[in-house]
């Protein structure tokens, strides 16, 4: 229950500064790239959640999640389901492919395997 309760204050705190961002930052760094690889962060401690214990490969598939979303962007899945009037919509999902952004959900992953490394590590030596 420990685990549950810091990723949801985790999840939560890592939401409100995606929407900060969304809401208030519009530079040519912090918004695009940032922004990009928070939000696989964001979606992997949603999962994590309901998955407190882990799963080794979760990263991986957050990964492939994003880039599923980026490839229906591609093909302008907001379009083909009739959402392009849904400001949300537009948003959550997003509207234009770009490898950049899936260079940035990569780079998210790959920080959440070295924290999860480094995780592990200290609750193996906390466990001796």
């Amino acid at each position: 229950m420990k685990k549950r309760i810091l990723y949801i204050i985790a999840t939560l705190v890592l939401l409100s500064i995606e929407v900060l961002i969304a809401m208030f930052v519009h530079d040519s760094f912090i918004r695009p790239y940032v922004g990009d690889m928070l939000v696989v962060i964001v979606i992997y401690t949603f999962i994590r959640i309901w998955i407190p214990e882990g799963c080794r490969l979760l990263p991986f598939y957050v990964f492939l999640f994003a880039v599923l979303v980026e490839v229906l962007q591609y093909f302008n899945i907001v379009d083909v389901l009739g959402l392009s009037g849904s400001r949300f919509f537009s948003i959550l999902i997003g509207g234009t492919f770009d490898w950049k952004d899936i260079a940035c959900y990569g780079a998210g992953c790959v920080v959440l395997v070295i924290c999860e490394f480094v995780l592990g590590m200290v609750r193996k030596e906390n466990q001796h």
